[in-house]
């Protein structure tokens, strides 16, 4: 049987329809829009906002928000007439599935793996940088970081004699104390070095503790989840739209110019560092902080009524985030200069900026700490939830072990995923350095985004009479749009980065031959036959 065998819309709507034994739908228009800007408004906003800043794209980081919000725009209309049409767990991979065949289908459902396993990763380390910044920097360098990232700082008399004879290092000194980023300490003059204090994380245990207590959570129930997301997306977005409006008069029209950064800024060379280029290279960057929206496509299968919440869930968390993103990112990189976030304000921008720049406004500083701890819990929940319901429809399929699939017998949430999510997620989070994640989660992102925009042109061309109750506007321009910003974003990513997630790729190619497709129900005639009446029934 060909590698890109198809699964039939038939029996995947049969799926969807199996309530009895399947998730439950108990989530309305309302609690998907939640879903959606619960997950988007977290580590993108508050800290890769900054990351992008300081990068690739200086001031105009603004601008790469534009341009990430055009590529999602056009996804997102492919996604909403997927999700609408095919309302069942799995997002991307269920829809590959249908339209491009089980080999494709299986290499975005690994790459989603990425997306969101490694998204949960990526803010959850971000939700330990922030409690830090809360607690006054009590939690100890090693108990908080990864062994693979390290602190330099200078104190006392030594910051004058670094000062003096690197004059440029002065911006990065904060309450007495000189901080050296890698790049600093690999161009640091020989007779200074024995005077930075270095130390070495081992294992960011914050990180794991927020994973445990939202994977408990999810267990218990999607409803429940939800109910908490809810009260938390209310709480942030007022904090958000607070910070807007105070910080706009602390706004200093200097650090605006130049909105690009120059062609000469050392430490950013190559086209997607500085420049026009750059404004694609923080796109790259920032492309992680939309990932929510396609989130919601995962609880298609847990929705009343999917054909006319879908569409709404997915399309309107988008446009209310965007908005929120581009007026943030003018606020932050005009109260503070976008070359501080490279050292001093890089794991707390907003804290950062606030306290630095905005005197008198102390209280917001608290304030929007305690609020981003508590929305990236959200996006951690959100992504924890996506990824679990990708696992399990990949495990109905055969594609993966069934104790994916296995549901609670009384919440009906599989909660085995959960668990060993747990497991594959906290190794990440407690080792592996946030930008290292974050950086992969958006290839992930951009590459489900291609073969969704690439599955809405072919589904359209091979199954033109099936019902839509949303439809793309503009097909194929619409689509192939989407194809081609969200692969530019794609080459736009750190070299690094590309080669580790070919690597990743690799390994999900392997497992695929070696196990999957042996397991796969698609391929197994006695599961199509016992499946032969539910074809009837959604055909009729």
């Amino acid at each position: 049987m060909s590698l890109f065998v198809k699964k039939p819309l038939g029996q995947l709507l049969a799926q969807a329809e199996d309530s009895e034994k399947g998730l439950k739908r108990t989530l309305g228009a309302g609690n998907l829009i939640a879903l959606g800007i619960g997950a988007i408004i977290g580590a993108g906003l508050f800290v890769r906002t900054a990351a992008a800043a300081a990068e690739a794209s200086g001031p105009a980081v603004t601008l790469s928000f534009v341009i990430a919000a055009i590529g999602c725009a056009f996804a997102g209309l492919c996604y909403a007439e997927f999700a609408s049409m095919i309302p069942i767990a799995g997002s991307a991979y269920a829809y590959s599935y249908v339209t491009m065949g089980e080999l494709v289908a299986w290499i975005i459902g690994w790459a989603l793996i990425m997306e969101y396993a490694l998204g949960a990763a990526t803010v959850s380390i971000a939700w330990s940088e922030y409690l830090n910044n809360l607690l006054g920097g009590g939690i100890p360098y090693e108990w908080c970081h990864s062994p693979f990232e390290s602190l330099h700082k200078v104190t006392g008399d030594a910051v004058a004699q670094f000062t003096a004879a690197m004059p440029e290092l002065t911006k990065g000194i904060k309450n007495g104390v000189l901080l050296l980023s890698e790049d600093q300490m690999k161009v640091l003059p020989a007779s200074l070095a024995p005077l930075v204090q270095s130390t070495h994380g081992l294992v960011n245990a914050p990180a794991l503790l927020i994973l445990l207590l939202l994977t408990l959570l999810l267990i218990k129930g999607t409803q429940e989840s939800a109910f908490v997301n809810a009260i938390i997306v209310f709480v942030k977005v007022a904090i958000v739209l607070l910070f807007i409006a105070i910080g706009w008069k602390f706004i200093n029209p200097a650090n605006h110019t130049p909105y690009l950064i120059p062609a000469n800024t050392p430490g950013h060379e190559g086209f997607f560092k500085h420049g026009w280029g750059g404004l694609l290279g923080g796109a790259a960057i920032v492309f992680f902080a939309f990932i929510g929206f396609d989130a919601v496509s995962t609880a298609a299968q847990e929705a009343k009524n999917p054909k006319r919440d879908m569409p709404i869930g997915i399309l309107g968390s988008l446009v209310v985030c965007t908005i929120l993103y581009i007026l943030f990112g003018h606020v932050l990189t005009g109260v503070a200069n976008w070359q501080e976030f490279k050292t001093a304000g890089k794991e707390a921008s907003v804290a950062y900026a606030i306290q630095t720049y905005m005197k008198g406004y102390g209280w917001l500083g608290t304030s929007v700490t305690v609020a981003i701890l508590a929305g990236f819990s959200s996006v951690i929940l959100v992504m924890l939830m996506g990824q679990s319901r990708v696992f399990y429809t990949m495990s109905n399929d055969g594609l993966i072990p069934k104790v994916f699939g296995d549901l609670h017998p009384k919440f009906k949430t599989p909660y085995k995923a959960n668990l060993i999510l747990l497991v594959f997620v906290g190794l990440f989070a407690g080792f592996v350095p946030g930008h290292v994640a974050g950086d992969l989660t958006s290839f992930g992102t951009l590459f489900a985004f291609v073969l969704v925009s690439a599955g809405v042109w072919i589904l359209r061309r091979k199954e033109p009479n099936i019902a839509r109750p949303f439809r793309a506007p503009l097909v194929p321009l619409v689509p192939i749009l989407g194809v081609i910003i969200c692969g530019g974003m794609i080459v736009a990513l750190d070299a690094q980065t590309l080669k580790v997630a070919f690597l990743w790729m690799a390994v999900g190619l392997v497992v695929y031959f070696l196990y999957s497709r042996k397991h796969s129900k698609l391929r197994n005639p006695s599961e199509i036959l016992t499946r032969a009446k539910d074809f009837e029934k959604i055909e009729k």
